[in-house]
């Protein structure tokens, strides 16, 4: 499992059920730069792994990001 956490502007639930279409950006992000493409080129990878995505977000409290990869083995250097 990796998690990743931000205290950013978090994600409206609205965008939430489209985060994986391409090109989708939330409706919140301004002046923000981006493409749209993270979140669905990350997916397209943990998919290729037999692995699972989440993501849980609250607007205005950030974005909580986890990564399920089974057999995953990290090594420490």
């Amino acid at each position: 499992m990796i998690e990743v956490r931000d205290r950013g502007i978090g994600i409206p639930l609205d965008d939430q059920k489209r985060l994986f279409e391409p090109f989708f950006r939330g409706s919140n992000v301004g002046t923000v730069a981006g493409t749209g493409l993270g979140l669905v080129i990350i997916r397209n990878i943990v998919q290729a792994h037999n692995g699972s995505i989440t993501i849980d977000s609250e607007p205005n409290q950030g974005t909580t990001i986890r990564l399920n990869l089974p057999g995953l083995l990290v090594t420490q250097p």
